[in-house]
């Protein structure tokens, strides 16, 4: 079993987050004009990381390109 994790927006992820999954998360942060109070939760599904900020963003590996993000709405 792995254990997530919980981070601040803008602050550096914990050595827990995979190098494979930051740009992702960097890109989203790059992307979210106004991140004050938001923070990130990184959690595991099938040995698959999966990050997901506040506001529904999801950046996970599923890609072959080694990252994706997600924030359409359903």
């Amino acid at each position: 079993m792995q254990l997530g994790t919980r981070w601040a927006f803008g602050d550096e992820p914990p050595r827990s987050v995979p190098t494979e999954l930051r740009p992702g998360i960097a890109a989203a942060e790059s992307g979210t004009p106004d991140g004050d109070g938001r923070h990130w939760t990184l959690t595991w599904l099938e040995g698959r990381p999966i990050a997901e900020l506040d506001d529904g963003t999801v950046v996970t590996l599923e890609a072959p390109s080694g990252g994706s993000v997600d924030d359409d709405e359903w």
